[in-house]
């Protein structure tokens, strides 16, 4: 495998009474490598040391990372099976008691059957996440639809990568998250970074990222914010929320008007160029800083120095994805490495920052609505008839496609759904219009819920399995890159709690489906099936063994056999995945927010990250270091902002828009435009900015406007005590 200027060989040292357990972080898609401490006598895992070896972050941890090893014996865990025994308490975390598996499973069973009975198959739904492996991804897509036989599956991932696999698919005709390995990006000269605060989302590529700069190269930054990463940046973008795509657009007239354009690679590889051209060509520095608020000479020298540039790489991330035209903007911005030519090369490409640990395995293999193993799609004859061969069901058994995750909420709200099974998310924090979310999930006739914490989604359920941490358990993920690594068991499961791969094998048998799942008594036995029903696939997995893992540091998708030694860097032949073996350049008109600020609520609401917490924070707000460097929201002001409304640091403001509203501390900083205020997103109840955001979908993403929506500030008045 692949390895570069930073490898070091160092040995991790061991110590007295331990052994290391090399494995992955927890959380974001960087999957840093780490060797868990276990002490021999206990067998309880006691610490984490870096892995040096590891040739994506050699050594590099991040906060969460060197305290997730806290989560697994951590003494918030759910221990037994609870059943929730007072109704009228549903939505509190009060109205429980503790239960054993054989009473879970019974109650369970006879529930689902109890509803399909009367309300027919699609009646239950599953809402599921890619903080999983690849093994419980797949094993969640085959249950919903051949234990349960609904429609009606999708996960948490539509919050989160599904704009970034539109665009990918419509540009490329495959969705792989990078088109090159992590291991380029420092040798390119120009990283182009969209929507990402990279600093903190994904810490441990900026010794990457700083050393282009280093070696001479550039670094472009588009965020509303100045972000750490956009302070060093050599062209910070700091446009309005929302208008990327007019963004991208005037970047693209000027790399044509220019010359930049590489004629040959457009003409022998692409298609829609001339159209595309057409349409950018009102995209002029000024009309493009009319829409977007940054300055025409930003505009020019960006588009300069991406355009000469021998080498670049475009980055994105969830700024420019979750919004309701986020797949436009992916294709927009995938348009300038098409139109110049920098891609299916060595250090250029396009890449994607991943948020969650198995974004893009996780979306692969059958857990979004319409989608089967291997990225097959269950609107396809040819597909279905494959995977149902694997699953040993006939194709007139397959359900059809579902909704996307939100719109599974509009059918709790309807009725249309009346049972949910939740597993590895927390869409009572992480989803928008949260108000409207909640309610639905209170408005089901029965909810399961399976985590290893009490999370603020548990408290809608009426039955709560305790599941595993990632560190109790063993399998495959995907990272960032696409490439496909190892998670290897550091201990056994604490208490009662069960991997929910083995939790539904026994679910099934209780739903008269165990002739289907029985034979899954490991989770090598599923990657054994799991990558026989990617064979084939865009996504073929087939030649990624688990022994072929190990001996490679990872194994890049797709690898079609035992021979293949997989594929880091993609389109070196210069074909893409379109029937004529062309990439698409699209022609992207430009559509502004879906709601733009007026009179009554002038400001434009983003939200994000912080380096401390992870997504809906259920794991690391409960970790004391982590806790104690962010534990509460806040509102970032600009100082001229705060200055209007009558504001100092730390005052407390209501925020609020048509949906909702909640009360935060304010942070005066510069580093942010005047018409915009951000709140991270990692905190719940009535902390959470989901409350306020708004659910307006991507056509073909379905994904929600997460990233801009029209806001108002009030100052909270304190009364003083007499």
């Amino acid at each position: 495998m692949q390895k570069d200027k930073f490898f070091k060989a160092e040995k991790n040292v061991v110590h007295p009474n331990e052994t290391l357990v090399k494995t992955h972080c927890a959380y974001c898609g960087m999957q840093c490598g780490m060797n868990l401490r276990v002490n021999v006598a206990t067998n309880k895992i006691i610490g984490v040391e870096p892995r040096y070896d590891w040739p994506v972050t050699v050594g590099k941890m991040c906060p969460k990372g060197v305290t997730a090893y806290q989560q697994t014996n951590h003494d918030d865990r759910i221990l037994k099976p609870l059943i929730r025994d007072d109704t009228s308490l549903k939505g509190t975390k009060e109205g429980f008691r503790e239960a054993s598996w054989n009473e879970a499973y019974d109650l369970i069973a006879n529930k689902f059957r109890e509803l399909q009975v009367k309300y027919g198959k699609d009646s239950l739904s599953v809402f599921s996440g890619v903080s999983m492996t690849n093994e419980k991804c797949y094993l969640t897509g085959k249950f919903a639809r051949v234990a349960l036989g609904t429609r009606y599956i999708d996960y948490n991932g539509r919050f989160c990568m599904s704009s970034a696999a539109g665009g990918f698919l419509r540009s490329f005709g495959v969705d792989r998250g990078s088109t090159l390995p992590w291991t380029d990006i420092h040798e390119t000269d120009c990283l182009f970074i969209a929507g990402s605060n990279t600093a903190e989302c994904h810490p441990t590529s900026m010794f990457r990222v700083w050393n282009v700069q280093e070696r001479g190269g550039y670094i472009i930054v588009a965020d509303p914010r100045e972000t750490p990463i956009a302070r060093r940046a050599d062209v910070h973008l700091d446009l309005k929320p929302g208008t990327d795509l007019a963004l991208a657009n005037g970047i693209l007239n000027l790399l044509i008007q220019n010359g930049y354009a590489d004629e040959e690679f457009i003409n022998n590889h692409t298609n829609g160029f001339e159209e595309t051209k057409m349409l950018v060509k009102e995209f002029t520095p000024e009309y493009t800083s009319e829409l977007t608020g940054v300055a025409p000479k930003k505009i020019i020298r960006a588009a300069e120095i991406y355009g000469k540039s021998p080498n670049a790489v475009v980055m994105f991330a969830r700024g420019i994805e979750q919004q309701h035209k986020g797949v436009d903007n992916v294709s927009g911005y995938t348009n300038l490495a098409l139109v110049t030519g920098k891609i299916g090369r060595p250090k250029s490409g396009v890449a994607t920052f991943t948020g969650q640990g198995n974004g893009q395995g996780g979306r692969e293999h059958g857990q979004k609505a319409d989608l089967l193993p291997g990225y097959r799609k269950i609107t396809n004859p040819e597909h279905v008839a494959e995977v149902c061969k694997v699953w040993k069901i006939n194709p007139e058994e397959m359900p059809q496609p579902g909704v996307s995750a939100y719109e599974m909420f509009e059918l709790m709200e309807q009725k249309t759904i009346r049972g949910l099974y939740l597993l590895c998310s927390n869409p009572a924090v992480s989803a928008p219009n949260l108000n409207f979310v909640r309610s639905a999930m209170k408005n089901l006739d029965f909810m399961v819920c399976s985590d290893f914490y009490l999370s603020e989604s548990t408290e809608f359920a009426d039955v709560i399995l305790p599941s595993v941490t990632w560190s109790e358990d063993e399998g495959t993920v995907t990272n960032l890159e696409g490439r496909i690594i190892k998670i290897n068991k550091a201990q056994e499961p604490i208490g009662e709690s069960k991997p929910d791969w083995q939790i539904q094998v026994e679910l099934a048998e209780r739903l008269g489906k165990g002739k289907y799942f029985s034979h899954l008594k490991t989770a090598k036995d599923i990657a054994d099936e799991f990558r026989l029903a990617s064979k084939g696939g865009y996504a073929d997995y087939y030649g990624a063994t688990w022994d072929k893992i190990d001996k490679q540091d990872g194994v890049f998708w797709p690898c079609k056999d035992e021979n293949d030694m997989g594929t880091p860097h993609m389109f070196l032949d210069k074909k893409f995945y379109h029937a004529d073996g062309k990439a698409k350049i699209c022609a992207l008109p430009y559509r502004p927010p879906a709601e733009e600020p007026d009179e009554k609520y002038p400001l434009r609401l983003t939200t994000g990250r912080v380096v401390y917490h992870y997504l809906s924070g259920n794991q690391t707000r409960r970790i004391q270091f982590l806790r104690d460097m962010c534990p509460e929201p806040y509102v970032e002001v600009h100082p001229e902002t705060a200055k209007k409304y009558n504001m100092d640091h730390e005052d407390k403001v209501r925020l609020y828009t048509r949906r909702g509203e909640a009360i935060y501390k304010v942070k005066v900083t510069e580093a942010i435009r005047e018409d915009t205020v951000f709140v991270p997103y990692h905190f719940g109840h009535e902390q959470s900015i989901n409350l306020l955001t708004i659910a307006a979908l991507d056509p073909i993403s379905r994904m929600p406007e997460f990233k801009v929506c029209a806001a108002q500030l009030e100052k909270v008045e304190i009364k003083k005590v007499q």
